[in-house]
């Protein structure tokens, strides 16, 4: 065999593998890219655990063939590049979508949940927010009341290491609540109820009759 048909049998070995392997996969018309901006792609492909492949079309479609796809990949247009997600499903389309905002990239389909997608599909993954951040968002919002009680204990140490006393809160006094159909004069009389006085009590002689002549 010689060494270009041996390349060719790794490097469609290799794709097998990943379509076998990945949870998703983007693929994208790269034509128009510096080398700079290629190189960037790259590297942002590799901080979210995304493998990035670019191949000809006739060996993506055969090695897409060999791990169940069927998948014609001479109807996609221009020069293709391949992302693949093992980690987070979102993260292919994702990353390809934010660098066709800002390059020549164009995004011209997919694979998702074991089925070859359309190009307006990836499109709408690439807009979803990634796993990380969704799962940034939950913890953020889980430990939001921790955050905030740390925030004011660390206020009153400072406070404390500067000099000053620490201020507490104020007291809530509770106040008699007083109905619509009382007025203030009511309420200050059930509030205060007027003292008992008792009646004198008359002496022996004082409560006998008048003797009778």
């Amino acid at each position: 065999m010689s060494k270009s048909r041996e390349r060719k049998a790794t490097e469609k070995d290799r794709l097998v593998e990943e379509f076998k392997n990945a949870k998703s996969a983007a693929f994208a018309d790269y034509q128009g890219l510096t080398v700079a901006q290629a190189t960037e792609l790259r590297r942002k492909t590799r901080e979210v655990n995304v493998d990035y492949i670019v191949a000809k079309k006739t060996l993506l479609s055969l090695a897409a063939k060999e791990a169940g796809y069927e998948l014609d990949a001479k109807k996609f247009p221009g020069m293709l590049g391949v992302a693949f997600g093992h980690e987070d499903e979102i993260a292919p389309a994702k990353v390809l979508g934010d660098a066709s905002g800002i390059t020549a990239l164009k995004l011209v389909g997919g694979i998702f949940e074991g089925a070859v997608i359309p190009l307006e599909k990836v499109v709408a993954l690439s807009k979803l927010p990634s796993k990380k951040e969704l799962l940034g968002k939950v913890v953020g919002t889980i430990y939001a009341p921790v955050s905030a009680f740390v925030r004011a204990l660390n206020a009153i140490r400072e406070s404390l290491e500067a000099g000053k006393p620490a201020v507490a809160e104020k007291p809530q006094v509770e106040t008699a609540s007083v109905t619509a159909s009382e007025t203030p004069t009511q309420t200050a009389v059930k509030a205060e109820p007027a003292p008992v006085v008792e009646a004198p009590v008359e002496s022996p002689a004082a409560q006998a009759p008048a003797a009778v002549n």
